[in-house]
């Protein structure tokens, strides 16, 4: 992995439910800032040459107030084409943003930085990462934790869950893997080690 212009960036993914928000919220209290690709996800949304590009090949996820999040989900998480085609045309345009976000925390003297991926790998920003943290739980409680968070139909929530890669894929491609399978304090826990063995090892 590779260190970008004296920045340790350490992406943090992992599957859906599994609690990798919960981890990023304790690693920025732990003092390493964290950079939020789902904020960013959300302020593309906005970008007009961004829906132009949207409205060629996603018109049925448009509505009378512009592209709807609800449609759009509903249609790439049931099919992997069309996933795989929307991230060819998000994912340059959040990149951009990722990377004037680190540069303005490196004038701000920062040195390590988390960056907070959900798509850590499908964007291949995981190559500018020196290491890379992935979440993982048991299906049960990633299901009960997406139907609670989402409100979605617990058919959708399979779907989504089984559109993504495997705990398998995680852990052959993480430098640390945190496993959220016992009680919110033994996680907190482990994000916390887990936090200062990354400021050790990059000596900040």
């Amino acid at each position: 992995m590779n260190t970008l212009d004296g920045i340790n960036i350490v992406g943090l993914t992992g599957q859906s439910g599994a609690g990798k928000s919960h981890a990023a919220k304790i690693f920025a209290a732990s003092g390493i800032p964290v950079i939020n690709c789902d904020s960013v996800a959300h302020e593309v949304l906005e970008i007009p040459e961004f829906l132009e590009e949207m409205s060629s090949e996603f018109s049925d996820c448009f509505d009378e107030n512009g592209l709807s999040r609800k449609k759009l989900g509903a249609a790439v998480f049931n099919d992997h084409q069309r996933l795989s085609r929307y991230g060819s045309i998000i994912f340059p345009y959040i990149s951009a943003r990722i990377f004037s976000d680190i540069r303005d925390l490196k004038a701000a003297g920062e040195r390590l930085i988390i960056l907070d991926a959900p798509t850590l790998f499908e964007s291949g920003v995981d190559a500018v990462c020196s290491a890379v943290v992935s979440v993982v739980a048991p299906f049960d409680l990633k299901l009960r934790r997406i139907l609670e968070r989402d409100g979605i139909p617990v058919e959708l929530a399979r779907s989504r869950l089984s559109s993504q890669f495997s705990e398998k894929f995680f852990r052959e491609r993480s430098d640390y893997v945190i496993v959220n399978d016992e009680s919110l304090e033994a996680f907190e826990e482990k994000i916390r080690n887990t936090a200062a063995v990354l400021k050790e090892r990059f000596d900040v």
